[in-house]
């Protein structure tokens, strides 16, 4: 079966409270800051946290096919159940468990547009309750590759000149900041970007109520003004893959873009690595002056 339409992928926080009671949908929190499950959660909504569920404890991966399996058997998910992720941080995290979902073939996967910041917006409930639902049962395919790069996939698509995205912040893009200055222990050797890569910071991508911008003003900035083609093979990236990730969603599910994946190596690996291309500056080539597709956004 083919993924769900692009209009059913992004729902509104009315349609989650209107399914918070429907046994085929399981409502999903990742956040950046744990904490917030805890004070309030949307009522019925089980907790996947980024690191602590969808990575392997021992390796730099995520938990292999069987602990996916087990982690979905958990939190009351089946291969038919409609699965809704939100969080904190404007959706970052949710998009990456959805990203993850996908990477293991899970069918309906959907984003509460505007996350957390929405939900208080709207006025709607939180709940402390402790939520353990039914377990699933859960029979998950090996990882799907056409959505994810690994290293030595990106130098060769950055060889061949093929479209780069990167979403991090101007400053990290140009080799000015090693890494966030609230992420000390995620930096790398050294600054700058993949060379051919185009700065689009993931803000420009949202409101300031969370939620994703229309279809129309991301089509102007991705397709009209930076030429990108939606049938190009098409590598996003940012620090560890969590920015990215909500780009990555945004040109495949908003925008229709045929073959685009998410580097989740991202940064932390490639500023690390011996012997792969780095450039600084603002120009994608790296030549100090030129003019940058970035605007001064700040993330």
């Amino acid at each position: 079966m083919p993924d769900a339409a692009p209009e059913h992928v992004l729902v509104t926080t009315a349609w989650v409270a209107e399914h918070l009671s429907d046994p085929r949908v399981r409502i999903v929190e990742s956040d950046e800051d744990r904490a917030l499950y805890a004070m309030g959660h949307v009522p019925g909504a089980v907790e996947i946290d980024w690191h602590v569920d969808l990575q392997d404890s021992l390796q730099r991966d995520y938990i292999d096919r069987a602990g996916f399996e087990r982690l979905c058997a958990a939190k009351g998910i089946s291969n038919d159940t409609t699965v809704v992720f939100y969080g904190d941080k404007n959706n970052w995290w949710a998009c990456y468990a959805f990203w993850v979902f996908k990477l293991y073939g899970h069918q309906d996967c959907r984003i509460m547009d505007g996350g957390r910041k929405r939900w208080e917006l709207d006025g709607r409930p939180w709940s402390t309750d402790r939520v353990t639902p039914a377990a699933g049962r859960y029979a998950a395919q090996e990882q799907d590759g056409s959505i994810r790069a690994l290293r030595d996939e990106v130098l060769k698509h950055q060889r061949a000149g093929k479209q780069l995205l990167d979403v991090r912040s101007p400053e990290e893009y140009r080799g000015e900041r090693m890494h966030m200055p609230e992420y000390p222990n995620e930096g790398a050797v050294r600054g700058g970007h993949i060379p051919g890569a185009l700065n689009v910071p993931w803000p420009m991508n949202c409101n300031e109520d969370g939620t994703f911008k229309p279809v129309k003003q991301l089509e102007k900035l991705y397709i009209r003004e930076l030429k990108m083609k939606r049938r190009s093979p098409t590598i996003a990236y940012c620090r560890i893959g969590e920015r990215s990730s909500l780009t990555w969603f945004v040109l495949k599910y908003l925008l229709g873009f045929g073959n685009v994946r998410n580097y989740d190596g991202s940064w932390l690996e490639w500023g690390n690595c011996v012997r792969v291309p780095i450039a600084k500056g603002a120009a994608p080539g790296g030549a100090e002056g030129t003019a940058s597709a970035s605007p001064a956004v700040h993330a």
